[in-house]
């Protein structure tokens, strides 16, 4: 029998290479996780241990066995031979089916159906994950990664392993981009998004939060000059919050307010709300707005939004530099999946995420902790008894 031991970064890759040395007769002998490098024990980089055997002579052995068995004699010892041979010939059928079962185990791992079945505690996961509406891309790496665990770890681990599983994975998604730390190294903070996504209470909000927080003196501009319930608005914050206000109706005004608040900590820019299917409205923030080095801009998304208007309205501001995104109405959803979604299609992290109409209140920095606490806050999947 050939024994070899086998180090790759998942079990797939591991599956690949014995598969292509061994063949696919290769038994599994054992599997677990390592972790190898890293600098005073940080940095360490896991990777899957898996030690795979092959014997190449052990059907041509079987076959010299039955030929032979036919023009033995029918003697005691022979037949007690036989015996020996047919509990071994059920042994190694034994053995074949747990070996083939295996293999169709890692062919489904390879192949994610959004219909297909898990075991007992990873079914509720991904249940769970299809009920947050997480994208089938996205579920289906979450699910992968999660089955790998569960198939190293012999498929023992409990119900709060297998959460946490889940947590890190969703985790590790998060963290590939800056979350939750909105930039404000920029003087003039610009606010941008569609109609009803809550732009200007959402301005009014940072605005109070670095005021109150930091200490900085603040302004406000808006040229969202196509509603009057819109200028008045952002007014009645400005008198609240004991600031000035400029409207501007074109470029011109637009340089003129940022030269009368040149003495500002901040100055945040309102802009209006239109139909965002219309890339001429694009075009009129160009015309208004001077977009400097000295501007940092955030989009402006509602969690009650559709997954695919989400997408078109991140697309439709893609000629303006987007910093980071700011998910609004989280109160008004049981579902956050879209945010998953957002943040692993385009790289783009959140700033902020609100929760109400309460100003200064109902806003929360949006850390890669506090979106993941908030998505398993609104509904924990039913754990199994």
């Amino acid at each position: 029998m050939k024994v070899k031991k086998y180090l790759a970064p998942s079990m797939n890759e591991a599956m690949k290479r014995i598969r292509g040395e061994l063949g696919s007769d290769a038994v599994i002998l054992s599997s677990k996780a390592v972790y190898n490098g890293g600098f005073l024990g940080l940095f360490k980089k896991r990777n899957i241990e898996v030690i795979a055997a092959i014997d190449p002579v052990s059907q041509p052995i079987q076959m010299k066995i039955k030929q032979k068995s036919k023009k033995l004699p029918s003697k005691p010892e022979v037949a007690s031979y036989a015996t020996d041979t047919n509990e071994g010939n059920r042994e190694s059928a034994d053995l074949l089916t747990e070996i083939e079962g295996l293999k169709d185990m890692i062919k489904s791992l390879q192949i994610y159906s959004p219909d297909r079945k898990y075991p007992g505690k990873l079914q509720k996961i991904h249940d769970y994950l299809t009920e947050q509406e997480v994208d089938i891309s996205l579920r289906s790496q979450i699910m992968d990664e999660l089955f790998e665990k569960w198939f190293v770890f012999k498929q023992q681990s409990t119900d709060e392993e297998v959460q946490v599983w889940l947590e890190e994975a969703m985790f590790g998604i998060l963290e590939k981009v800056e979350n939750g730390k909105p930039g404000l190294q920029k003087k003039y903070i610009n606010i941008v998004g569609p109609t009803g996504v809550g732009k200007t209470t959402t301005l009014a909000k940072v605005a109070a939060e670095t005021m109150l927080k930091h200490d900085k003196k603040v302004a406000f501009i808006t040229t969202d000059t196509y509603r009057i319930a819109a200028i008045d608005q952002l007014k009645t914050y400005a008198k609240i919050l004991n600031v000035p206000i400029e409207v501007a109706y074109n470029l011109e005004d637009f340089k003129r307010a940022t030269e009368r608040f040149s003495g500002y900590d901040y100055v945040f820019i309102d802009t209006a709300g239109r139909n965002f299917r219309n890339p001429q409205y694009v075009r009129d923030l160009n015309e208004i707005i001077h977009f400097t080095a000295e501007m940092e801009t955030y989009l402006v998304l509602s969690l009650t939004s559709k997954q695919k208007d989400m997408e078109d309205i991140y697309r439709q501001f893609a000629t303006i530099p987007i910093k980071q995104v700011i998910f609004t109405k989280a109160d008004e959803t049981s579902t956050f999946g879209a945010i998953f979604n957002f943040i692993h299609t385009h790289e783009v992290g959140a700033a902020f995420i609100t929760d109400g109409q309460n100003v200064p209140d109902d806003i929360e920095i949006a850390t890669s902790s506090q979106l993941l606490k908030m998505t398993f806050g609104a509904k924990k999947y039913e754990r199994s008894s």
